[in-house]
C-alpha cells in the first residue's frame, strides 16, 4: 500500500480531472507552469488539501535522492561503443549463420544479411578494465564510477513504442512516465521549479511527449520541457508594457478575487488556480536565473564544452546539474540523433562528438560537488543495433545497422550504484545474451529501489485497479547495488 501521506494526496487530486485542469487553469505563464501548479506549499484555506509535491519518505532508506536520465533516443550502437566483438572483425562481410537468426524479424533488413564489425578500435580503461570504443575518450576517464550492463533486452523493436516502453513500462500511450512515478512517490524539494523537467537536443524523439507524460496521474506529475536557449519556458517573460510592479499587482488582485470566490463556492479547483499563478510568478525569476549559464565559471563551461546562450546537449547536462542543486527531483535529457540505418560509423562519430565530453563532465562535476553519491545517473537508448549490415540502394542506405531489441548496453552511476563493473554478456557476434539477461522492467524496478521504493508497492489506482510502473514484472538487479 502507498504510504498514508500519498493516499491523502491522491484523494485530493482525484476530484480534479485533466480536462478541468486545462479548462480552468488561467492563461499565459499559468498554463506554462501547469505541470507543477501545486508546488507552492500548503494551501491557505481549510478547503485546500495537502500539497502533492511536498517531499515524501519512501518505503526504505534511499541510496538516491534524485535522477538524471540521459536518454539516447534512436538507439546507439552498442557494438560500436561498449560491446567489443573481435569475432565480427574475423567474419566481417560474411552472411550471419542461419541458426543465429532463426525466427528473428527486423524492421528493414533480411535475416541473412552480412555481418559488419565496428570501424572503431576498443581499449581497456581504468582499474576496472572496462572496454570502450575510441570514440569515448572522455567517458574512458570516469569508467571506474560506472556500472555497465551489456545484457539489456526489450520486447519492442520500433522506435516510438520502444521509447515509450523504456520510459513508461508500457508500449501503449497513456501510462505515467518514470519521472511522473518518481515525483508521485517522492514529491519535490523545489518550491520555485517543477519537480520533473525535460531537456531536449538532437533531432527529437519518436515517442514525443508520451515519454515524459503523466498518463492517468494528475497533470502535476507531468514533465515540464525547458529550453536551453532563449526563454527557458515559452512566454515566461512579461510582454511589452508589463513591468514587475504591474505583474505583482495583477497577480495579487487575481489571487484576492480567487480567494473570495473560493470562500463562496468551495471549489478545490480555485485553490489549484491560486497555486498555479503563484508558482508561475515565482518561476518568472527562478527559471531565467536557472538557465543563465553565464553565472558558471569559464572552467566549468570548458569542462562540459558548454556555451552560454547556445542550445546543445552540453548545455543541457550543465543545466541538469544546476536543476538538481535547486531541488528538482527528476531530469530527463533526451538526445535524439542515434538512428543509424546508414553510415553507422559516421553517426557514432557525430553523436559522440556532441555527447561524450558533457556526459563525462556531468559525472566529474557531480562528484566534485558531493552530489554524485545521492544522484543516480542513467544512460541508454530504447534498444540496440544489429551485428549485420543494413544497405538499401532504394532507400539510399549503406553501412548502417538495423534495430536490435535482443541485446544492448546501458550504464549507471552514482546514487547507490556499485561502479567499476560490467554486468552481463552477449555471444561472440553480439547477437544473443549469454549471461545475466536484464529486462526493461528490471531496470525500472532497480531505479525505484535505489530511490527507496518497492516497485510492486508503488501503485496508482485507475479504472478499478492499481497500476505500477513495472506492470506485473521486474526483478531488482542486485549486482548493481553498492
Amino acid at each position: 500500500m502507498k504510504h498514508d501521506m500519498q493516499a491523502l494526496r491522491n484523494k485530493a487530486l482525484r476530484d480534479l480531472t485533466r480536462r478541468q485542469f486545462f479548462n480552468e487553469c488561467g492563461v499565459g505563464v499559468g498554463k506554462i507552469a501547469l505541470a507543477s501548479m501545486l508546488c507552492g506549499g500548503m494551501a491557505r484555506t481549510a478547503l485546500a488539501e495537502a500539497n502533492p509535491m511536498a517531499p515524501s519518505v519512501p518505503h526504505f532508506a534511499a541510496k538516491a535522492k534524485r535522477v538524471i536520465y540521459l536518454f539516447m533516443a534512436g538507439a546507439p550502437s552498442q557494438l560500436d561503443l561498449f560491446d567489443n566483438k573481435p569475432e565480427l572483425v574475423k567474419f566481417d562481410g560474411t552472411p550471419v549463420p542461419a541458426e543465429v537468426v532463426k525466427d528473428q524479424r527486423y524492421a528493414f533488413i533480411k535475416p541473412d544479411a552480412s555481418l559488419m564489425s565496428s570501424r572503431y578500435a576498443f581499449n581497456k580503461y581504468g582499474e576496472s578494465g572496462a572496454e570502450l570504443s575510441e570514440m569515448l575518450p572522455h567517458l574512458a576517464k570516469v569508467v571506474d564510477d560506472i556500472a555497465f550492463v551489456k545484457s539489456i533486452h526489450t520486447s519492442q523493436f520500433n522506435h516510438a513504442p520502444a521509447q515509450i516502453f523504456m520510459n513508461t513500462g508500457s508500449p501503449l500511450f497513456g501510462r505515467p512516465s518514470l519521472g511522473a512515478w518518481v515525483t508521485y512517490g517522492l514529491g519535490s524539494e523545489s518550491s520555485d521549479l517543477p519537480g520533473f523537467v525535460v531537456l531536449n537536443s538532437g533531432s527529437g524523439t519518436s515517442g514525443g511527449a508520451h515519454t515524459y507524460g503523466c498518463g492517468f496521474m494528475p497533470t502535476i506529475y507531468q514533465g515540464v520541457p525547458f529550453r536551453s536557449k532563449g526563454d527557458p519556458i515559452l512566454n515566461v517573460s512579461n510582454p511589452p508594457g508589463v513591468d514587475d510592479r504591474l505583474q505583482g499587482e495583477s497577480i495579487g488582485l487575481i489571487n484576492k478575487l480567487n480567494h473570495h470566490q473560493l470562500g463562496l463556492a468551495g471549489d478545490p479547483e480555485i485553490a489549484t488556480r491560486i497555486n498555479a499563478y503563484e508558482l508561475a510568478y515565482r518561476m518568472q525569476s527562478s527559471a531565467p536565473e536557472l538557465t543563465d549559464l553565464s553565472q558558471e565559471s569559464q572552467a566549468t563551461l570548458d569542462l562540459y564544452g558548454a556555451k552560454a546562450g547556445e542550445a546543445s546537449f552540453a548545455n543541457n547536462c550543465l543545466l541538469a546539474r544546476r536543476m538538481i542543486e535547486r531541488g528538482v527531483r527528476f531530469v530527463n535529457c533526451y538526445h535524439g540523433s542515434w538512428d543509424a540505418h546508414s553510415d553507422v560509423a559516421g553517426n557514432i562519430k557525430s553523436n559522440c562528438g556532441q555527447t561524450d565530453q558533457a556526459t563525462a563532465a556531468l559525472l566529474t562535476d557531480l562528484k566534485q560537488r558531493g552530489l554524485l553519491e545521492d544522484t543516480l545517473v542513467v544512460w541508454g537508448g530504447e534498444f540496440g543495433r544489429t551485428p549485420m549490415v543494413e544497405s538499401s540502394a532504394g532507400l539510399g542506405r549503406s553501412m548502417g545497422r538495423d534495430h536490435h531489441p535482443q541485446a544492448f548496453t546501458m550504464w549507471f552511476a552514482g546514487g547507490g550504484i556499485k561502479g567499476g563493473q560490467t554486468i552481463g554478456a552477449t555471444d561472440d557476434l553480439g547477437f544473443h545474451i549469454v549471461d545475466r539477461p536484464v529486462h526493461v522492467h528490471d531496470v525500472q524496478a532497480t531505479i525505484l529501489r535505489l530511490l527507496g521504493f518497492d516497485h510492486t508497492q508503488l501503485t496508482f489506482p485507475f479504472q478499478g485497479r492499481d497500476f505500477r510502473l513495472t506492470d506485473v514484472y521486474g526483478e531488482i538487479v542486485e549486482e548493481l547495488l553498492a
